[in-house]
């Protein structure tokens, strides 16, 4: 469902801290979609799965490939039959179990995304993805349209009920990364040894 503006969320780059007490790193200051599905496993589950950003083609119908670049830069290639649209994606915040933000990089159209993982009281995982398309151009007065957002919800919603369908089918993880991530930069407890040059992907 599309959103309005909402005077509670707070602006990029500010915690902000849900009635769940799992602070959201970098909420978007306003959503133009957010969707909710409710999944039959439980958080660890379905969070470490979607970190397996390589696995998206076994279950989407729209993402063709993903490739990783850089630690937190992934190129993704979606769309449907000879249509396609290849474009680089940054993880720019990223809490384990809780809480992915993530922007496009081309500069034009552009987007930024954040998905939540929350607890349900059943056991299972309530997965919110919110997205806030940023065109240029001509293209910003066709996004603003009702019709452009009902669009991008329904396609946010096949997605994630897709999503549903292939981790209660597996019924666990087909693999994971645990790792932290803050304005763009992977998180580590300790430092890497001083000639290591092996870089720490944040895919399977």
């Amino acid at each position: 469902m599309a959103l309005d503006d909402d005077a509670q969320h707070a602006v990029p780059n500010t915690p902000g801290t849900r009635e769940d007490g799992v602070t959201r790193r970098r909420p978007l200051p306003h959503r133009h979609v957010e969707e909710t599905v409710e999944i039959a496993v439980p958080v660890p589950t379905a969070y470490n799965q979607w970190t397996q950003f390589k696995a998206f083609p076994r279950f989407s119908h729209l993402v063709q490939g993903v490739e990783q670049i850089r630690p937190t830069v992934t190129v993704w290639t979606i769309g449907q039959g000879p249509l396609r649209h290849r474009f680089p994606v940054e993880i720019v915040e990223q809490d384990p179990d809780a809480y992915l933000a993530w922007r496009g990089l081309e500069q034009n159209p552009s987007h930024q995304g954040e998905v939540e993982f929350r607890p349900t009281g059943s056991g299972g995982t309530a997965v919110t993805v919110g997205i806030l398309l940023e065109p240029r151009g001509a293209a910003r007065i066709l996004t603003r349209s009702s019709r452009a957002a009902r669009l991008t919800a329904r396609l946010v919603r096949g997605e994630l009920t897709h999503f549903k369908h292939f981790i209660e089918g597996l019924g666990h993880e087909g693999g994971a990364w645990r790792g932290t991530i803050r304005n763009g930069r992977v998180q580590h407890d300790q430092p890497e040894p001083p000639r290591s040059r092996v870089a720490h992907w944040p895919v399977g």
